[in-house]
C-alpha cells in the first residue's frame, strides 16, 4: 500500500485542533489503540502499517517520538443532543464533570479512570482540552472510543442533576474527609482545573464538598494531587461504598 503526498499532509495536519475541527477527523496510533478503535463504533477512514509504507514514511506521519507499527485516521463522533443528555440524567447516573481541565495527558488518563470505574459519562466545560488531541487519545489507552464524553456548559448540567434530586460533589481543600463523607450511588462529581480548582460559578451548584485527606490526616503536604490522581481516588471511593 502506498501513501500519497496529500495523505501525508492530511495526517500531519491533524496534529492541530484547527484541522481536526475542519475535517472532523483525528488520529490513533499503536496496535492496541487501533484494535480498540476497530472494536468500537467509530468509523475508520484509513489505516497505515509500517511494513506497507516503510519506517521513514511512518516517521513522517507519526505523532509519537518512536513511530508505532500502525496509525489510523478516524471520524469524530458528534456529542449527544440535549434530549439524550436529559434521558441520561433522568436515569440517575454517576458521572464526572471536568471544569477547565486543560492538560491533555490528564484528560486522557481521566477517561481511562472513568472507563475502569464504570462512570456513566464524562461532562466537560467548553474550555477543557480537545477530546481528539493526539495526547488525549494516546493517554486514554483506548477509553476514548468507549466512554461517553460530552462537551457542554457545566452550569446547565449541574442544574439538571439538582432538579433530578441528585447531589453535586466537588473536591476542595476545606471539604469533608472523603473516607467518612456520605456518598451516593448517583450524582455528579466535579473535578477542577490543575491550577485553579473548581470555578466559583460551578461551586455555587456543589452540594457536598469533599477533601482527599493527606497522610497523616493533619499533615500539610508540600504539593497537591494532580486532577487525574484525584479523580482515581474519588472514583474508587464512590465505587467502594
Amino acid at each position: 500500500m502506498k501513501i500519497t503526498a496529500n495523505e501525508i499532509k492530511l495526517v500531519r495536519s491533524l496534529r492541530q485542533k484547527k484541522f481536526r475541527d475542519e475535517t472532523g477527523l483525528f488520529v490513533a496510533e499503536g496496535e492496541k489503540m487501533v484494535r480498540e478503535a476497530e472494536d468500537s463504533n467509530f468509523a475508520i477512514i484509513n489505516e497505515y502499517h509500517i511494513e506497507e509504507i516503510g519506517e521513514k514514511t511512518m516517521g513522517r506521519i507519526s505523532m509519537l517520538s518512536t513511530p508505532s507499527p500502525v496509525l489510523a485516521i478516524l471520524e469524530q463522533k458528534p456529542f449527544p443532543g440535549k434530549g439524550d443528555i436529559m434521558k441520561l440524567i433522568e436515569s440517575k447516573p454517576i458521572c464526572l464533570a471536568l471544569d477547565s481541565v486543560r492538560d491533555p495527558g490528564n484528560l486522557g488518563t481521566i477517561l481511562r479512570i472513568a472507563d475502569w470505574f464504570g462512570m456513566d459519562a464524562v461532562f466537560a466545560s467548553p474550555d477543557t482540552c480537545d477530546l481528539y488531541n493526539p495526547k488525549v487519545v494516546q493517554a486514554s489507552m483506548g477509553s476514548v472510543f468507549h466512554k461517553l464524553f460530552v462537551r457542554t456548559e457545566l452550569a446547565e448540567i449541574c442544574s439538571k442533576f439538582t432538579e433530578c434530586g441528585m447531589e453535586i460533589y466537588g473536591t476542595y481543600l476545606d471539604g469533608e474527609g472523603l473516607r467518612t463523607a456520605p456518598l451516593s450511588g448517583n450524582g455528579l462529581i466535579v473535578m477542577g482545573s490543575e491550577s485553579e480548582g473548581i470555578s466559583k460559578d460551578i461551586t455555587s451548584y456543589v452540594t457536598r464538598k469533599l477533601l482527599i485527606n493527606p497522610y497523616p490526616i493533619n499533615s500539610r503536604p508540600t504539593d497537591s494531587l494532580n486532577v487525574a490522581m484525584a479523580a482515581a481516588i474519588v472514583c474508587y471511593e464512590f465505587r467502594n461504598r
